[in-house]
């Protein structure tokens, strides 16, 4: 990725639900967060800055590039900040090694980054030709969306834009791709999403293949098994009076969240507190400003 692609991505970034974010964290009190889902270092550069001027922040992220970006916009705080190439499933084993027991704060921001979307090469977008991809780390990560159209069963198809995609017409989809891969394997973004289109109709603003996307990603990185695994780490790892932050963004991931904090709350002998009764939605002015923010969830957890 060039200097200039880098340069134009942090400009563009804008961290979702900052403020809301930093005040419920109650961030005076934290020396010790855990950003799960650095991305390019929104929301760390402002934790950094309302923090404990000793505090540290351990940065979590599968993609590499996400990591390089990150430290280019954090340099300043070079000594406060810990860089994790690392899934946030894997928090436990790799918080081990920087010898920090406890901490007090988790902040998962759940959302698909911006550069994997505006990157046509890293095959997210179905607005854009690019191979269908969508690994988060290309380098450890075998399975792609391509592996997944053309290879696997019908009824698995299915099931994942079912389960993953809530797509009331998969049947109709998976068939009419099951006879075209038989022909042709699908190869790249539009070839599959003119294809998705041809089967079912667009309703108002929503792309038909809008949902058959976001099931092949879940499907591609497990995302909805490891944001389970990684909540499960941090409530372990919590320090009391710390808190967990998730910004989710579809109602399978918030859906989890929702249940795993209710179930935290009322199996832990009362050792856990949800915060945020009902979640923090983004202001119309923040949704103006920063459209991608507009189906963004804030739940958060105190740990008593």
């Amino acid at each position: 990725m060039s200097e200039s692609r880098l340069n134009k991505q942090e400009i563009m970034h804008e961290p979702v639900l900052l403020e809301e974010v930093c005040e419920l964290f109650e961030l005076s009190k934290k020396r010790n967060v855990v950003d799960a889902t650095l991305g390019m270092g929104g929301h760390t550069r402002s934790i950094l800055e309302r923090m404990f001027k000793s505090g540290k922040v351990i940065g979590f992220d599968v993609d590499p590039a996400h990591i390089k970006i990150a430290k280019s916009k954090l340099r300043k705080f070079k000594d406060r900040v810990v860089f994790i190439n690392a899934n946030f499933a894997d928090m436990e084993e790799e918080l081990k090694k920087i010898r920090i027991k406890t901490f007090d704060g988790f902040l998962f921001d759940l959302g698909i980054a911006s550069p994997h979307v505006d990157d046509a090469g890293r095959g997210f977008s179905f607005l854009r030709e690019g191979p269908l991809d969508m690994r988060f780390n290309p380098k450890t990560q075998t399975t792609t969306a391509a592996d997944v159209v053309n290879k696997y069963s019908e009824k698995e198809l299915i099931r994942i834009f079912k389960q993953y995609g809530e797509e009331k017409f998969a049947r109709k989809i998976v068939q009419d791709i099951c006879k075209i891969r038989k022909r042709k394997p699908f190869k790249t973004t539009t070839q599959l999403a003119e294809y998705v289109a041809k089967t079912v109709k667009r309703v108002g603003r929503i792309h038909p293949a809008t949902r058959i996307f976001q099931a092949l990603r879940i499907e591609v990185n497990k995302e909805l098994d490891v944001l389970v695994e990684g909540l499960r780490q941090s409530a372990e790892l919590l320090k009391t009076d710390g808190r967990i932050a998730v910004i989710s963004y579809h109602s399978l991931e918030d859906r989890i969240v929702k249940n795993f904090f209710r179930d935290m709350a009322r199996t832990s002998g009362s050792s856990f507190r949800i915060v945020t009764k009902k979640p923090v939605v983004p202001t119309d002015e923040e949704i103006r400003r920063n459209p991608r923010s507009r189906s963004a969830k804030l739940r958060v957890m105190v740990k008593m």
